[in-house]
């Protein structure tokens, strides 16, 4: 697979060769908080405390995004990028985020975006457009949680496979499933998220950018904790969703 190159901005080669470094070495969850995490008393925003803004700039906060959950105006927004045919990104779905998604999206703290980022071949290429098809639906959430359910992954992601998950998804219209899954915008969608990720030196999954801070791999909980509450505490009062940003 070609790893094309996503252009974001000047001054991200430090951040993206943090993000490549910490995908090296953190493909699996650590038992110590990783060094990219932030110190419980950091609320400064910058490079020296591991906060990038440009990479912050990557949150789309588009209310009508069927890949989000979480308030378009959140102060905290995760950008996950993962591949269905990932463990680790399995063990996150299964383990951690259900407990992200009740202490802080349900509170209004954290907005988490989805990003494909099929990284082992056909199939994971196949997985991501179908939970773009989905979402399509209004049913990417659902799908997400059928295809990282336990023993999902060893089951494969062909096309009967896939058409299994949407239905126990709850998609509504198969037929428009099966077209919007190999249709060309579905393609593009993928591309774009995919590229984003490689831009950003990302070399496994799953990786993570909460408010501009890297993080790879599936973490405990209490990295990602630290990171959301440090991100909140110094976050504006008032983030600029992509309608505001549009209309600058």
């Amino acid at each position: 697979m070609s790893k094309k190159p996503y252009v974001i901005g000047a001054g991200v080669a430090v951040a993206a060769g943090l993000l490549a470094f910490a995908s090296y070495t953190a493909t699996k969850p650590s038992d110590t908080v990783a060094e990219s995490s932030p110190s419980s008393s950091s609320s400064s925003a910058g490079p020296e405390s591991g906060v990038y803004p440009e990479l912050e700039r990557l949150a789309r906060r588009d209310a009508a995004d069927p890949l989000a959950v979480g308030r378009a105006d959140a102060p905290v927004v995760l950008i996950e990028y993962a591949d269905f045919k990932c463990g680790y990104c399995g063990k996150f779905a299964r383990d951690t985020e259900p407990q992200l998604v009740r202490e802080y999206v349900e509170k209004g703290t954290l907005r988490i975006e989805w990003r494909n980022f099929p990284i082992f071949g056909e199939e994971s290429e196949a997985a991501a457009r179908a939970s773009w098809a989905a979402g399509r639906q209004g049913r990417f959430w659902q799908f997400h949680k059928a295809a990282y359910a336990p023993g999902a992954k060893e089951k494969g992601y062909g096309k009967d496979r896939l058409t299994a998950l949407a239905q126990e998804a709850g998609v509504p219209d198969m037929a428009r499933f099966a077209r919007d899954l190999d249709g060309e915008e579905a393609r593009a969608a993928v591309r774009k998220d995919q590229e984003e990720g490689y831009g950003l030196g990302a070399t496994s999954t799953p990786s993570f950018l909460i408010n501009g801070r890297p993080i790879a791999g599936a973490q405990p909980l209490e990295t990602f904790a630290a990171a959301i509450e440090a991100a909140a505490k110094a976050a504006p009062t008032a983030p600029a969703t992509s309608a505001a940003k549009a209309a600058r």
